[in-house]
């Protein structure tokens, strides 16, 4: 089993940054990716940002490739996304998951935990 626990979401203008947190535990060490996902309103959702293993592996979704960072400390067993140069179309539900098999690292299908998800809203 694993834990998931996201942090961090709030309101900002477009332009501004926040930087999500999701503390990880359980049996770490049988993850295979641990990703953001975002969810809008009456949509599917949608993988923003993983970070892999098997090999290792950061992978982002063009939309938001140049203004997102993915990183883990595996010291304080946590993840982050700093999110800049926010754009009213990045509001949603942010979630981490995490597989424990390979596979694509976007599909949400494949995962096997999920947190409860951090509201994030960009005005303009």
């Amino acid at each position: 089993q694993v834990q998931l626990v996201e942090s961090g979401g709030g309101s900002v203008q477009t332009g501004g940054s926040l930087r999500l947190s999701c503390a990880v535990s359980g049996y770490i060490e049988s993850t295979h990716c641990i990703t953001w996902f975002r969810q809008h309103p009456g949509k599917e959702r949608e993988g923003v940002a993983a970070i892999c293993t098997k090999p290792s592996n950061s992978f982002y979704d063009d939309s938001v490739k140049g203004r997102f960072t993915i990183s883990k400390d595996n010291t304080q067993n946590t993840l982050y996304l700093q999110m800049n140069l926010l754009k009213p179309e990045d509001t949603a539900m942010y979630y981490c998951a995490a597989r424990t098999w390979s596979g694509a690292w976007y599909v949400a299908a494949g995962y096997d935990y999920w947190g409860h998800g951090t509201q994030v809203t960009v005005s303009s």
